[in-house]
C-alpha cells in the first residue's frame, strides 16, 4: 500500500498484500488449526516515514500483544530466493532442517537480517522479524514507475513467493523460533 507514483502499485506493494493474505487462504484451505493467531497486515504510509508499522508496534505494545514473528514482502512478486532473518546464529543454523524442505520451491537461503520497514518496529519489542527476499533483478524496471501495473506480475511467481511465506509461518507457529 506504499505505492505513490504513475502506476497502480502491483509490485509495490500489491504482490506482497496478496501474498499475505495468501498465506491465510492457505494455511485454512490446508485444514491447518493454528497454536497462534495468525494475522496478515497492510500497512500504509511506508513512504511517508514508516508510520504504520511504528503505529501498529505502539498498539501491540499498548495492548500487551505478544507477537512471535512478524514477517514482510515488500520487493516484488518475483520468483522466491531467500529470507532476511533476525535469528543469532545458533538459531539461524537451527532452522537448516526448514530450509531443506524450502529449497525445492525457491528458498536456497535464511540469511542473517531482519524485516523491511514495516515490521522493523516489532523488532524493539523483541519480536523476531523477517523478509521475503525474491529475486531482484528486475524490480527496479518496476518500482516507481508507469510500468507498476497488474499485468507484469507473473502468476507463478507471485504464488511461489505465498507459498515459501506460508511454509516458514507454518513452520515458526507448529514449532517456535530454537531457542539458543
Amino acid at each position: 500500500l506504499d505505492s505513490w507514483d504513475p502506476a497502480e502499485g502491483a509490485m509495490d506493494d500489491g504482490t506482497g498484500c496478496v501474498q499475505s493474505i495468501e498465506v491465510l487462504r492457505a494455511l485454512k484451505a490446508a485444514g491447518y488449526v493454528p497454536k497462534h493467531t495468525i494475522r496478515a497486515v497492510l500497512f500504509a504510509n511506508e513512504e511517508n516515514g514508516g508510520r504504520g508499522g511504528e503505529k501498529y508496534m505502539e498498539e501491540a505494545r499498548a495492548k500487551g500483544e505478544k507477537h512471535v514473528f512478524a514477517l514482510e514482502s515488500d520487493a516484488g512478486g518475483f520468483t522466491p530466493r531467500s529470507f532476511s532473518l533476525s535469528l543469532n546464529d545458533a538459531q539461524m543454523a537451527a532452522t537448516a532442517p526448514w530450509l531443506k524442505l524450502m529449497q525445492p520451491y525457491g528458498v536456497y537461503e535464511f540469511a542473517k537480517g531482519g524485516g523491511g520497514a514495516d515490521v522493523e518496529p516489532m523488532e524493539k519489542l523483541g519480536v523476531v522479524v523477517g523478509e521475503l527476499r525474491p529475486d531482484s533483478q528486475r524490480y527496479f524496471d518496476y518500482h516507481h514507475s508507469r510500468n507498476d501495473v497488474l499485468e507484469v506480475v507473473n502468476k507463478r511467481e507471485l504464488e511461489l513467493g505465498a507459498l515459501n511465506m506460508a511454509i516458514l509461518v507454518y513452520f515458526v507457529d507448529k514449532y517456535g523460533w530454537p531457542t539458543n
